[in-house]
């Protein structure tokens, strides 16, 4: 890193002798742009010595010569002027890009330990990727790819690239070269955005047919609340008698006098039971059981009944011959 910062000083200084000029532009949106620019609503112009910094995602620079650069993200990367007319100075200082334009007779590209020179013009489509330990990885694709001259600043070393070859240098040493390299040098794949998946209820297994009562109750089966009003009150003639066990019920009819409202209620009748038949017993050799009645335990006197006897108790006491004795005729 500290490598590649010198030698963008070197160059940014040469670079300062030319005119100003528009290199390309890149949406503010997609990176952090320092340098010498101008921003134009979500556009930055870039004019001389710009350092990219993309954000999570790729920042897209259109050139002002054609093509395009893509500086993957959170890569950061330096764009200057190169020798004259529209040649530029391609910096990578970590992360990766990928190049797609016409040469320029003097362009040239750096990364924290390579330099790359053009050797004979072509058109790049040129993917280049540095590690944090170093190494360095190139794709040169197509058959009309340039073919670069590379070379180490530092320790003179030198290998030629031609087109259609991918290779990795390990630490960036040109002399530690995997001439088979196999893994993609550039931009990763963008991942398809997740689709959010509405999973149909688990009470309608068919999410086109409507729930109706009779669905809800078969895949519901717990009864409601009938104290709400939610479900019908069983009603007593579906209740079910064990077996062996009799069932009984009571009949009768309760008259009113509205003349004598204290009267207590009478009856038309002493109440009547209604006698089953049980249920079939297993015991029976016919497997029917016999009909038998059942009688109700005598009703209780009512209050009235019990002070009605008291009055007339007392009143024998302090009226004995309040009651005569009734005679009977003499027979003959």
């Amino acid at each position: 890193m500290l490598r590649l910062a010198l030698i963008l000083a070197v160059v940014s200084t040469a670079a300062a002798q030319q005119p100003t000029t528009s290199m390309g532009t890149v949406p503010t949106h997609d990176a952090l742009v320092t340098g010498g620019l101008e921003v134009h609503g979500d556009t930055a112009r870039l004019l001389t010595n710009d350092s990219i910094t993309a954000y999570d995602h790729s920042a897209d620079i259109a050139l002002a010569r054609g093509g395009n650069v893509l500086v993957c993200a959170t890569s950061q990367f330096h764009l200057l002027h190169s020798g004259t007319e529209n040649s530029l100075l391609f910096g990578l200082d970590r992360g990766a890009i990928e190049l797609h334009t016409d040469s320029s007779p003097q362009d040239v590209i750096l990364t924290p330990d390579i330099r790359f020179t053009l050797e004979h013009p072509g058109h790049y489509d040129l993917r280049l990727r540095v590690t944090p330990n170093g190494d360095t990885c190139v794709e040169n694709s197509g058959t009309a790819a340039p073919v670069l001259s590379l070379a180490d600043p530092f320790s003179g070393a030198t290998y030629r690239l031609i087109p259609g070859q991918h290779v990795l240098f390990e630490h960036g040493n040109l002399h530690e070269v995997v001439d088979n390299e196999r893994s993609p040098c550039g931009c990763p794949p963008v991942p398809p955005e997740p689709v959010q998946q509405i999973a149909a209820p688990a009470t309608n297994s068919n999410p086109t047919q409507p729930i109706t009562p009779a669905t809800a109750a078969a895949e519901h089966p717990f009864p409601a609340a009938a104290s709400q009003g939610l479900a019908p009150t069983p009603s007593p003639a579906h209740t079910t008698t064990p077996a062996g066990q009799q069932q009984t019920q009571i009949a009768t009819i309760i008259s009113y006098d509205a003349a004598h409202p204290n009267t207590p209620a009478s009856t038309a009748g002493p109440p009547k039971a209604i006698a089953t038949s049980p249920a079939p017993t297993t015991g029976s050799p016919t497997g029917t059981g016999s009909s038998t009645s059942a009688t109700p335990p005598p009703t209780p006197p009512g209050a009235h009944d019990i002070f009605h006897s008291i009055g007339h108790f007392f009143h024998k006491l302090f009226h004995p011959h309040s009651e005569a004795t009734p005679t009977h005729p003499a027979t003959t």
